[in-house]
């Protein structure tokens, strides 16, 4: 490479440095660093002159020039001769001085090429800076910095020129006047002085070990002096803190006298600039500095100084540190270094100053102590650990303080302390109290935002002393002893317990690794511990904790585990029980979460195991002391009262194994007298409690009950059922409700032998005192809500109990009907239009316990019963209409959702049993009775829950149901399907959905009454499901042959008796308020009149004249089509004028129309005969005419003929009845053909000016897309669509439907596509019916209409690609018939000839043989087709080829390989990105005929460039077939290595890293085709215009890799001008990553050298 080659290419990089593009920008620089590391010395020489050459280049030019310097001399100082160093740093210098304004960009860049140079030559640099840097001239501030900077990097080399250097400066001092130099001057003597000290610091390994501080001190104290006496009053604050932070250096370098004489005046100076300056961490640096100096001198100057430094210090250290602002953090840490150098001087005031400020100062003071205090403690033990009392007694203030970041402060000092011993000592309990509290921290309220960033809230709070307490618990060794088993004594005080998680698991942590060391201390001896709680109070609350094991934070799990740690402590006996049990309810919990976990197992579970508990102790006087513990725990749960309930079930439960009669009474009147009775809650604990204990002392319970009865606590009321009086106290009436309500718990869990006899002589009798009313069973109303609920509840429970005993023994409940009554009473005293209580629900539970009870209701008493509850439930309002009533202020959406729930679940339990009573169809019909009023409600909600009852109630008859007597009939099904039938399409779904299901229920009944077992399954019954979902679809034809369906399969299930009556509500259902509704009785009526009409002759004339004549009555279109079709099956006789009729209505036709067209295809022959008329009528008729408009220019306008459209539309109509299928399957070739040729006949063509273009019609196509308006084209594809779904090809149209076939045959430019996409569906899923179809599309290749010439070409063509074209034995005239088509005048017809020859290849292979001299003629001539713009033709050709050629021997082709190859070359840069890939392809499947063949290998070294730059095409898929044809041809040049890389890297499915495998490329050719080297770089030279901006990027990236792999003997044959100025030229490309690319290659050059003589590399010739 010749040396003007060199300067060329390096002065166009640098004068593209200055690109717009940053990214070119950033590739330039990088290929200037990269020449530069490669050849510094010649190519710096060309960067200095260029930066002579061009003094007023832009500053960020120049900038970009000197960084680059910059970085090449950092890597290659070493490679760079001293003369070229010395050169470089004059030039640096004059850069950096040649302004004497500042220009920071430009001269730090010089100055970073000095410091980069001194690195390594400090001599140099020195004697350069020197010069600039003379006695008595103030100098340049660059040059300043710059000595400042080389003190910094380069210690050694600079420390001594330090002494010379501060001896010229002192001088200068004086003369600075400005501050940007009183800020470098303080900035260089802060940097000398930190590299004299580290200089001092490792002498070891200094040039000179004898510099010693006195070498410096005297000109750093006068220095000092101009700094701390002039300039340290700046009004600059820059300038104030870089003096501050020079001072702070200079004194660790001054003579002790001198320090000592300045400490006093220095010290208030530093401490006075806090106050000036908002920064202030360099002088707490700088202060830090002063103080380490000054603790080498005498202590007595720190002490006499300590007031005002301990004061500001700890001003400074209390102030809030942003941890996001790295200043303040390091300003801190700088502080806290202060306060340890001081207590190594006067430790003992420091201590004293800091506790003082600890218990006098506010908020912040206190957070600056503690930080202090913490940090002496972690920094300062030695010296702390005499003051550890003190410490600890001073902390019981902070521990008062409300602020949250003082407690947080109190934690770290506490974890500090804790691992030097402090909480062994008094007071440490405190401080352990303290942090226990702060685990039960609660959440704050998040309704106002934090402005302070420092903010600790209280969940912040709390995450931190609970992290200290498991540190605590597991990291400090000695801390063990101190917290067990000390922290037990936090489980059961209230103020604790939400920090029941920290608490529970540091005790395990503690318990288990006491138990695995075999530590005696493990077992706790409770008794020698005053301080601890007793075993019960523990078991109690941690019993109790585990009830609700998701509430704070998860607190079960830890209850659980520290009660197994704790068993032998609690009771020997236990630990092998807890072992086993507790565990089992751990896993549960594991797989639970708080919304999954079923709380009654849960509960159940443990109040089993608090039994197992007490029968494994088997000490009664040990149960009594437990539940006595229970009873004193109870008011500490009076804010948690669902926990308090819980209690009370354990109470019970211990109760049942307390021997002790006094001890069973005493704590029953506990229980009573203590309780909270106006919380339901707490009564429902104590009621269930209550009863568990009467399990085993029924008598003292009850006798306890009439003592409390009689208590002071009730006044004395009148009658049973008290509900009639005016006023009652509040509290009285609750107490009695807990009365009421435990009877009933009694009664439940008393022992069955002896329940019955108490419940009329003591049960009920108390429970109707306590009522208060005159005379039980009379209508009455309460007043008091409570114990109207707890009376439900009650006489639930009572039935429960004597329906569990009655299984065992007979037993006759008079008050069973007086009961109910009462209770139906209750009901309909409640308001009909609001629920908000749970009367109804536990009215009608208990009702439903009742009614299995003996004797049974009468059918008045069940009637009234049914009404009562029905109307009551069925007309409440719907769930989001929020009631209106005082009461329902207090119930939110969950709590009515639930309440609703619960009403329903017990009104469907009730009817449930009261049909079990009366399993019979008259039963049945009682129930339905009620529920028809209500199915034909106007309200959604009404219908809604009437027939999902009605759904739910055929269920429960079902399932009960036993047919004994095969007699028995379901006479009344005909009505009760009558009912649901019209609510299978109600407005409402889960209307629809309930009626669906009842239907298939009631024929599930009738099946079970034909004498089938239950298990039976009929398919018919089982498919309903199925159908149900076609009544939801919205096309009314697939809801119409839905409904027809469904009454078939109930035809066939019922008896001409119970047709009739179904028969005479469906006429009914016609009339009923919902079209939907109507339509499907409609449609039922007219399946069953066609399929059960002719046993029913007596109502057939009533019935069709009905219809007839509300044909024009019904208002809605979906109903007069359900009639009209009965119409229609009564003309059938008279088709031909139907016919005629129909086809002469206006297009497009309206909706009554279509559906007598469907009608008619109801009929099979009359079909078939419509169908064959139609298709030669098609057939026969002109499609369109062309007409000529003289405005327009361009060609014809083609409009439609109005009766083949007509009879288009017909077919359409007439196809959409499914019952078609047999008449299309017989004609479907014909159909096919004639539809196939309509389409084509349609795309393009106008309707007539007499119809409407943008009307639409109701669309039912069974599947495919829906077309809106009414056009030409889109009802012949319509037609085509539902003919293939007649014929029972859903595959062919499903296939469509996937590929958008039918979308693209309606848009003219793509209808060849759209045709071939036909095809491949017919060849793929109709082999069979294609010979038919073939014979009669033939006819249609010679059309007048160029049209259908077209469409019959396109679908032949494409079926040449298909293996059926074999195997139906259709080649040979397929073939036929396209050669002859490449003389069609048209040239769609010739290009769609051309693809259906190169189609044999694919579905023929085995003939490309027999037809290869025609088929290479054709398709070689296709590629020169002249009349070919777009290139299609050519194409199709190459493809045709491609695929051809596979079949072909060498033989074959030998002749017009070198043809095709000539043919193929222009096309590999064709504009049009298909033509070049089918280019491409073609190539590499020549491959296989060129072996051997030295023409062929020259064509592929003339075409292998192309072929490589076009692995980074713009499309994907000619990248693919560059990769494949590379693959296939480069073996035939005879390179192994090549070969083998491409078949390594080109994968299809993988992306390419273009640059590194171009580059591993280039090392190959350069090795096995040096000789083409000159022609490939010529050839990539004309790549630099390529239109496509990858090629050109690739282009230049290919010549890069060339010429920075190529040898350095081949550089003087090639021609490097022609490239560097091609490169040049694409630093100039308007595309930013070609220029990126242009200056990527630049940097991959190698050589240089000067030119050599003239020589040429041997050539290939390529002419060829």
């Amino acid at each position: 490479m010749e040396e003007s080659d060199i300067e060329e290419a390096s002065q166009a990089l640098i004068e593209a440095a200055n690109d717009r593009d940053p990214m070119v920008q950033e590739q330039v620089r990088k290929s200037m660093l990269t020449l530069g590391k490669r050849k510094p010395d010649r190519v710096l020489p060309i960067f200095q002159n260029y930066l002579l050459k061009h003094p007023k280049l832009p500053v960020a030019h120049r900038v970009a020039v000197l960084q680059t310097i910059e970085l090449i001399l950092l890597s290659r100082i070493d490679e760079i001769g001293c003369l070229r160093v010395k050169s470089i740093v004059s030039l640096a210098s004059d850069e950096m001085t040649r302004s004497k304004e500042v220009v920071p960009d430009w001269q730090q860049a010089a100055s970073n090429i000095l410091v980069a140079v001194g690195n390594k030559h400090m001599g140099d640099i020195m004697e350069e800076m020197l010069s600039k840097f003379q006695p008595g001239v103030l100098p340049h501030f660059f040059v300043v910095q710059t000595l400042a900077r080389l003190a910094h990097s380069n210690v050694y080399g600079m420390v001594p020129f330090l002494s010379a250097i501060l001896t010229t400066m002192l001088p200068m001092l004086g003369m600075a006047k400005q501050d940007n130099m009183k800020w470098v001057f303080s900035f260089a003597l802060s940097r000398f002085s930190e590299s004299i000290v580290e200089y001092l610091a490792n002498l070891d390994k200094a040039p000179d070990p004898t510099v010693s501080k006195a070498t410096f001190s005297g000109e750093i104290y006068a220095a000092y002096d101009i700094l701390f006496c002039n300039w340290l009053q700046s009004r600059e604050s820059k300038v104030r803190l870089t003096v501050t932070e020079a001072l702070g250096a200079m004194t660790l370098l001054m003579a002790r006298d001198k320090l000592e004489e300045q400490l006093p005046k220095l010290i208030p100076a530093l401490l006075n600039l806090y106050k000036k300056t908002p920064d202030h961490y360099i002088i707490s640096k700088s202060l830090c500095q002063v103080l380490d100096a000054a603790a080498s001198t005498d202590g007595r100057l720190l002490r006499a100084l300590a007031d005002s430094l301990l004061l500001t210090l700890h001003q400074q250290v209390s102030l809030p540190v942003d941890y996001n602002s790295p200043g303040t953090v390091k300003n801190h840490n700088e502080i806290l270094r202060c306060f340890s150098i001081l207590a190594d001087t006067f430790p003992d005031r420091l201590v004293i100053f800091v506790l003082q400020r600890l218990e006098n100062g506010g908020e912040r003071n206190r957070v600056g102590s503690l930080a202090v205090l913490r940090h002496l403690v972690n920094t300062s033990s030695s010296i702390m650990d005499t003051k550890k009392g003190l410490i600890v007694t001073s902390l019981r203030l902070p521990l008062l303080d409300t602020s949250n970041k003082v407690k947080k402060k109190v934690v770290q000092v506490i974890s500090a302390i804790a691992h030097h011993g402090y909480l062994e000592l008094e007071g440490g309990d405190m401080l352990l109290r303290f942090m226990m509290l702060h685990c039960a921290l609660p959440d704050a309220c998040h309704g106002r935002s934090l402005s302070d960033q420092e903010e600790v809230t209280n969940e912040a709070l709390r995450n931190i002393c609970e992290k200290t307490l498991h540190l605590l618990a597991t990291t400090v060794g000695r801390m063990e002893d101190v917290l067990w088993p000390a922290l037990l004594r936090y489980l059961t005080p209230v103020q604790y317990a939400d920090a029941t998680v920290p608490l529970c698991s540091s005790l395990v942590l503690l318990g288990n690794r006491k138990r695995v060391t075999g530590d005696p201390g493990y077992i706790v001896d409770f008794t020698k511990q005053d301080s601890l709680p007793s075993p019960y109070s523990i078991m109690v609350r941690l019993w109790v904790n585990a009830s609700y094991p998701f509430r704070s934070r998860g607190r079960g799990a830890p209850s659980l585990r520290l009660l197994a740690i704790l068993a032998p402590s609690i009771q020997p006996s236990l630990e092998e029980l807890w072992t086993t049990e507790v565990p089992l309810l751990l896993n549960l919990l594991e797989e639970s979460t708080v919304d999954t976990l079923n709380r009654r197992t849960w509960e159940q579970s443990l109040l089993k195991l608090l039994s197992k508990t007490l029968v494994a102790v088997m000490d009664a006087g040990w149960c009594c002391r437990l539940v006595s513990e229970m009873s004193l725990y109870l008011p500490t749960y009076n804010g948690s009262l669902d926990e308090k309930s819980f209690l009370y079930k354990c109470m019970g439960v211990t109760l049942q194994r307390c021997c002790d009669s006094g001890v069973v009474k005493e704590q029953l009147r506990i229980i009573l007298a203590t309780a909270c009775h106006s919380e339901a809650i707490e009564r429902e604990g104590v009621a269930k409690g209550i009863g568990l204990c009467a399990s085993n002392h029924l008598d003292d319970t009850l006798a306890k009950l009439d003592d409390f009865a009689r208590s002071d606590a009730f006044r004395k009321a009148s009658g049973i059922l008290g509900l009639l009086k005016d006023k009652n106290d509040g509290d009285v009436e609750k107490m009695k409700s807990t009365l009421i309500l435990s009877y009933g718990y009694i009664a439940l869990h008393a022992p069955e032998d002896k329940v019955l006899g108490r419940i009329d002589s003591q049960i009920l009798r108390n429970i109707s005192k306590h009522f208060s009313t005159k005379v039980l069973g009379m209508k009455v109303e309460t007043k008091d809500l409570t114990l109207k609920i707890s009376l439900l509840q009650s006489v639930g429970l009572i039935a429960q109990a004597i329906g569990a005993c009655v299984r065992r023994q007979n037993y006759l409940f008079a008050r069973k009907q007086e009961l109910v009554g009462g209770l139906m009473d209750i009901i309909k005293a409640e308001p009909a239009d609001v629920l908000v209580t749970s009367v109804r629900h536990l009215a009608m539970t208990a009702c439903a316990s009742l009614v299995n009870l003996d004797p049974a209701l009468t059918e008045t008493e069940t009637c009234g019963v049914l009404q009562t509850c029905l109307n009551s439930v069925l007309g409440l309002p719907p769930l989001e209409v929020v009631d209106r009533g005082e009461e329902d202020e207090s119930l939110d959406l969950q709590q009515r959702q639930g309440l609703y729930a619960e009403t329903f679940s017990a009104l469907e339990d009730l009817l449930g049993r009261l049909l079990s009573r009366n399993l019979t169809p008259d039963g049945l019909q009682s129930i339905f009775k009620h529920l028809e009023v209500w199915m034909g409600s106007e309200l959604d909600h009404g219908r809604e829950r009437a027939v999902r009852t009605a759904t739910l109630v055929l269920d429960s008859y079902l399932h009960n149901l036993a047919v004994r007597q095969k007699t028995t009939t379901f006479h009344n099904i005909g009505a009760l399907l009558g009912r649901l039938v019209p609510r299978c399409t109600d407005r409402c779904s889960a209307v629809s959905w309930a009626a669906g299901e009842g239907l298939r229920i009631l024929l599930r009944i009738q099946l079970r009454y034909e004498g089938f077992p239950p298990e039976h399954r009929d398919a018919a019954v089982d498919n309903l499901p199925t159908l149900y979902e076609g009544l939801r679809n919205p096309d009314p034809a697939a809801l119409c042959q839905t409904c027809s369906h469904l009454a078939e399969a109930f035809s066939r299930r019922l008896t001409p008796q119970q047709v009739g009556p179904l028969i005479l509500v469906l006429t009914e259902g016609l009339r009923d308020p919902q079209p939907s509704c109507c339509l499907v009785s409609g449609v039922f009526l007219n399946t069953l009149l066609m399929h059960r009409g002719g046993r029913l002759q007596d109502l057939v004339p009533e019935i069709m004249g009905a219809l007839h004549l509300g044909l024009q009555a019904i208002s809605e279109d979906q109903v007069k089509t359900a009639v009209a079709h009965s119409i229609l099956t009564l003309a059938s006789q008279h088709l031909q004028v139907v016919i005629d009729t129909l086809i002469s209505y206006p297009l497009p036709y309206d909706s009554s129309t279509c559906d007598m067209w469907m009608a008619l295809g109801g009929h099979s022959a009359l079909a078939g005969h419509i169908v064959e008329t139609f298709t030669e009528r098609l057939v026969a008729m002109v499609p369109y005419t062309e007409k000529r408009d003289p405005a327009l220019r361009m060609g014809a306008t083609k409009v439609a003929t109005v009766q083949p459209l007509a009879v288009t539309c017909a077919l359409r109509e007439i196809m959409m009845n499914g019952q078609i299928e047999a008449a299309v399957t017989e004609q479907f070739p014909r159909l096919f053909v004639a539809l196939l040729v309509r389409m084509g006949s349609s795309v393009g063509v106008q309707l007539p000016k007499d119809i409407c273009t943008g009307a639409t019609r109701p669309e039912k196509r069974p599947s495919g897309k829906v077309l809106g308006a009414f056009d030409v084209c889109g009802m012949a594809l319509e037609a085509m669509q539902i003919l293939l779904v007649r014929a029972q090809l859903d595959e062919v149209l499903k296939t469509l439907d996937l590929q958008e076939g039918w979308a693209k045959m309606k848009e003219p430019q793509q209808f060849i596509d759209g045709i071939a996409l036909l095809a491949n569906a017919m060849a793929t899923h109709a082999g069979p019916r294609l010979p038919a179809i073939i014979q009669h599309l033939y006819p249609t290749l010679t059309s007048i209409y160029e049209c259908q010439r077209t469409t019959a070409t396109a679908f032949l063509s494409e079926l040449l690609n298909h293996r059926v074209a074999t195997e139906m034995m259709m080649t040979d005239s397929l073939m036929k018939s396209m050669i002859a088509r490449l003389a069609d005048p048209c040239g769609a017809v010739r290009m769609l000839a051309i693809r259906g020859l190169g189609n044999i290849a694919t579905g023929s292979p085995e003939k490309v043989i027999k037809y290869a001299m025609e088929l290479l003629a054709a398709l070689s001539s296709g590629m020169e087709e002249s009349d070919d713009p777009s290139k299609r033709i050519a194409l199709e050709a190459m493809s045709g080829l491609s695929k051809v050629l596979l079949h072909l021997n060498k033989n074959a082709v030998r002749m017009l390989l070198v043809y095709i190859l000539m043919k193929i070359k222009p096309f590999l840069e064709s504009e049009y990105d298909t033509v070049r890939c089918a280019a491409v392809l073609l190539l590499g499947n020549l491959s296989k005929f060129g072996s051997g063949e030295p023409v062929f290998r020259d064509q592929i070294h003339n075409v292998l460039m192309s072929l490589l730059l076009h692995l980074s095409d713009p499309s994907p898929d000619v990248v693919k077939a560059c990769k494949l044809t590379l693959q296939e041809c480069v073996p035939l040049l005879g390179s192994k290595l090549i070969a083998t890389m491409f078949q390594n890297h080109l994968y299809e499915d993988r992306n390419l890293h273009y640059g590194e495998f171009i580059n591993d490329l280039m090392k190959y050719i350069i090795q096995d085709f040096p000789g083409m080297l000159n022609f490939y770089h010529t050839t990539i030279l004309q790549f630099f215009k390529s239109t496509w901006t990858q090629v050109r990027a690739s282009a230049a990236m290919f010549t890069g890799f060339l010429l920075g792999n190529l040898p350095r003997e081949f550089y003087p044959h090639m021609n490097i001008g022609n490239i560097i100025n091609g490169l040049i030229q694409l630093l100039g490309d308007p595309d930013p990553t070609v220029r990126a690319k242009a200056a990527e290659a630049m940097g991959h050059f190698r050589h240089f050298h000067p030119a050599s003589g003239s020589g040429s590399l041997k050539e290939l010739d390529v002419s060829a």
